[in-house]
């Protein structure tokens, strides 16, 4: 299984400059709010320059109290100063917050439906390289770090650079030659910080692969509930997820561990810088080169400095977690899709001419392995053709070819005498019904899923399909009709129920080309037969494409087509392929009869 932010060597790629500069295209999707972000940081350095307006009044506070103040304000002047100043900050974080929440939102949801609209529109190929889970984990939690990144983490950053740069500014005017000892800590810090941060960004992704790992179990142990408890295996997918829920515990004590350590290394070689400086700074003071309120401002200013400085490490490395979110999204929104979605397009009516050309196809993440070698089918509109033969034949793979859920190998497929791969992709799709074998419905009403073969289809159109598709009799004998719930996955509705519904689906879309992959071969008798008589309905007038292991359901058909190992080996009708006794078909016949 390909695993997506992995090389072809398995290597897991490191934020170079193409990865700042994926992060750096991902925030174009905040440039429609690039006023409210730069009112947001002018309401941000307000705050903080306001801020640092505290350690020099906390500092005349003491010189006015000892007689030693030269500004001549009194008690009572400072104190309504800094009511005021308080205010003026309240009021700037308050719309700080705001702002950059705005902005934070409203730029994070442009990138989550960006997100949603590339996932549902990339080819089927690409969901066979990478699990459901996974995309998921990834487009819910890169996001969500990502908005934690601007709408805290920056601003914070921010904030704690502009405290250090006017604290720093102001403590060089005010007592240079402490300054120095204490900034002479700082390219220290700051390379130590660059190290640690470095391993901490690699221990972050491993952590966030694994965290993706555990959704993924989750998500297909709850999809696939009912063969857990069929074979007892809950201990097994338990102990499953036990493992790797261990593993991101492993992981993440290690990322403390380290964090610990920076953490550590900052308290002893900062803040011991700070006290040695303090110290010297008492003695300044006992000398007389010194007012006592200088010395508070300084210790003040010095505090909030080494508070600054002790974050900047911190909030690096969730800057650096965010880039590297930044670029796992944006590897997702370059992909090619395979369809631009236009809601616009006009209808183009198909007539249902299908012909194949020594069409030969593998699988992409199979390329050795051949599934169809010098298929030939020629379908005239109206006709109804099956495909029979055992499992593995390449029957599904025709109808996966039709839908262009994949490229040819080789060959040609055309409809209406035009290649399929020169039509737009939506208009093809939108001529061609399916009825599959495992019918797919949606959590919502019967309504809903049926008006999913058409969306602006009436009321009566709906309960004509309804009527058509055989299933109006049980949906009228529900308390809420057409507005029952089903249930996830359809799972209130039986399995003949459930093929009703899609059939009715299919009515609504009134497609050229029907596709129906074996539509009746999980369901009972009765269910087959009333089934069978809806299939009958929606067949009339369309190119229909049966692929069926019950023979009995495609003995009027007007062509059948015996497929072994993607070869044709038969075609003809029943009574032509039962005469010949040395045939493939005719052993089904006999087997079956």
């Amino acid at each position: 299984m390909a695993r997506r932010g992995k090389n072809n060597k398995g290597e897991r790629p490191k934020i170079s400059k193409e990865g700042w500069a994926k992060a750096k295209k991902l925030l174009s999707y905040l440039k429609p709010y690039k006023w409210s972000f730069f009112t947001g940081l002018l309401f941000l350095g307000l705050g903080s320059s306001v801020f640092m307006i505290f350690p020099a009044a906390a500092g005349e506070l003491i010189d006015i109290a000892t007689g030693k103040s030269t500004s001549g304000l009194s008690l009572k002047d400072v104190g309504v100063g800094l009511i005021i100043i308080l205010f003026i900050q309240a009021l700037s974080s308050y719309f700080r917050v705001l702002l950059f929440a705005n902005v934070s939102e409203k730029g994070m949801a442009d990138i989550r439906k960006a997100l949603y609209r590339k996932l549902i529109t990339q080819p089927t190929a690409f969901f066979d390289k990478n699990r459901v889970g996974e995309l998921t984990s990834r487009s819910t939690a890169d996001v969500q770090q990502l908005q934690d990144a601007i709408s805290i983490t920056l601003a914070e950053l921010i904030r704690q650079i502009i405290i250090l740069t006017v604290g720093i500014a102001y403590l060089a005017i005010m007592a240079p030659q402490l300054l120095l000892v204490m900034i002479s800590t700082f390219p220290v810090v700051i390379c130590i910080a660059l190290f640690f941060g470095r391993y901490i960004r690699k221990l972050s992704r491993n952590r966030q692969d694994k965290l993706a790992e555990t959704n993924t179990i989750i998500e297909e142990t709850l999809q696939a509930i009912s063969v857990v408890k069929a074979f007892t295996n809950e201990w097994f997918e338990q102990k499953r997820y036990g493992s790797s829920v261990n593993q991101v515990v492993t992981i993440s004590l290690k990322f403390a561990r380290i964090r610990g350590l920076f953490i550590v290394f900052i308290i002893t070689a900062l803040f011991g810088a700070m006290f040695f400086v303090l110290w010297w700074g008492a003695t300044l003071v006992q000398s007389g080169d010194m007012a006592p309120g200088e010395l508070v401002t300084f210790i003040t200013l010095t505090a909030i400095i080494g508070g600054a400085v002790a974050s900047l490490g911190d909030f690096y490395t969730q800057i650096l977690r965010a880039v590297g979110a930044s670029e796992r999204i944006m590897e997702l929104l370059d992909s090619d899709s395979e369809l631009e979605i236009n809601e616009n397009l006009p209808a183009l009516n198909l007539i249902g001419n299908i012909q194949f050309n020594n069409v030969h196809f593998h699988y992409p993440s199979r390329p050795e392995l051949d599934i169809l070698s010098g298929i030939d089918l020629s379908i005239k509109s109206g006709q109804k053709i099956a495909l029979v033969g055992a499992s593995g034949g390449g029957k599904s793979t025709i109808v996966k070819l039709l839908l262009r859920f994949y490229n040819l190998a080789e060959g040609t497929i055309t409809i209406d005498n035009k290649l399929i791969s020169d039509y737009n992709l939506l208009q093809l799709r939108q001529n061609i019904g399916i009825v599959p074998q495992e019918v797919i419905l949606f959590g919502g009403t019967i309504r809903e899923n049926i008006t999913y073969g058409n969306q602006n289809a009436s009321e009566d159109q709906i309960i004509h399909a309804a009527k058509q598709s055989n299933s109006w009799e049980f949906i009228r004998s529900f308390p809420e009709a057409l507005d029952t719930i089903v249930g996830e996955r359809g799972v209130q509705l039986s399995g003949g129920q459930r093929q009703r519904i899609a059939i009715a689906r299919a009515i609504l879309k009134n497609p050229s080309i029907l596709l129906l992959d074996e539509a009746t071969s999980a369901l009972d008798a009765e269910s087959e037969r009333v089934v069978q008589d809806a299939l009958n309905k929606l067949m009339k007038g369309r190119t229909s494409v049966i692929i069926a292991h019950r023979l009995a359901t495609v003995r009027n058909v007007d062509c059948i087509y015996v497929l072994e190992n993607g070869k044709i080996i038969e075609k003809g009708n029943h009574d032509e392929l039962v005469s010949n006794k040395k045939g493939v078909y005719n052993q089904l016949a006999k087997l079956q009869f």
